[in-house]
């Protein structure tokens, strides 16, 4: 099996279908990554916090 990083010149410059395939692909990851943040640790945290006042 051959190792498609080799082969990969320099010089080039990627094809703007490329470009944006793959930027397209790093701003769903960015996405979801801030979802996953804002559900699993932001959203408790406040929670937390509004619960603890209603205590007092």
């Amino acid at each position: 099996m051959s190792n498609p990083f080799k082969e990969i010149q320099e010089n080039q410059q990627p094809s703007p279908e490329l470009r944006k395939k793959v930027l397209g692909n790093i701003d769903a990851l960015k996405l979801s990554l801030d979802l996953a943040d804002l559900f699993l640790v932001k959203q408790p945290q406040i929670l937390s916090t509004i619960f603890k006042k209603k205590k007092q």
